[in-house]
């Protein structure tokens, strides 16, 4: 669970609350003053740095005065999918933008190989929602990025004495998903 930086911006603003203000609320051990104040603005612009935690998300939301699900994205990553970065791609265009029920069977009725993979990280996403008692028949799919991974190097003999490469692929597939008013 990570912080949506557009819907905290914006619910702070209709709330009338600055930055210097949410510091207040969400200052812990390790994060007083200045350094609350500068994660907040940093959240809401986008960067997660510091990283922030459930806690913070759940104090933001009790100041804000809503559910820490509308402020919150739920996000998942799946490393090494032993794929191409384009073939992988193809996949997460696809589901991008759609409901979660509806991308989740757009991928459970796709002949490709990648499918299995993007469709664990986007059931891991959702299991993220639940855990958060967010509402999932309104969740979005927010984000969806593939990453290119390390290659593996391997190499085909061939006559002469000569070696044609051969590059395995794997990439890092990213979803995240928001809850749509």
């Amino acid at each position: 669970m990570r912080i949506h930086a557009d819907s905290l911006k914006k619910m702070a603003k209709t709330k009338g609350l600055d930055a210097a203000r949410l510091g207040e609320v969400v200052a812990r051990a390790g994060m007083k003053g200045d350094n609350a104040t500068s994660a907040v603005n940093n959240w809401m612009v986008g960067r997660d740095h510091p990283r922030c935690k459930a806690g913070d998300i759940k104090k933001l939301a009790a100041a804000l005065g809503c559910e820490p699900s509308q402020i919150a994205k739920f996000e998942s990553i799946l490393y090494y999918h032993r794929g191409s970065p384009r073939k992988a791609n193809l996949l997460v265009q696809l589901i991008r933008g759609k409901r979660v029920d509806v991308a989740e069977n757009l991928l459970t009725f796709t002949t490709k190989r990648a499918a299995v993979d993007v469709k664990r990280c986007l059931k891991s996403a959702i299991d993220d929602a639940e855990r958060a008692n967010a509402d999932t028949t309104s969740l979005v799919v927010h984000e969806s990025v593939v990453d290119e991974g390390p290659m593996m190097k391997r190499f085909q003999p061939k006559d002469r004495g000569r070696a044609h490469r051969i590059l395995k692929r794997m990439s890092h597939i990213r979803i995240s998903l928001v809850a749509k008013a």
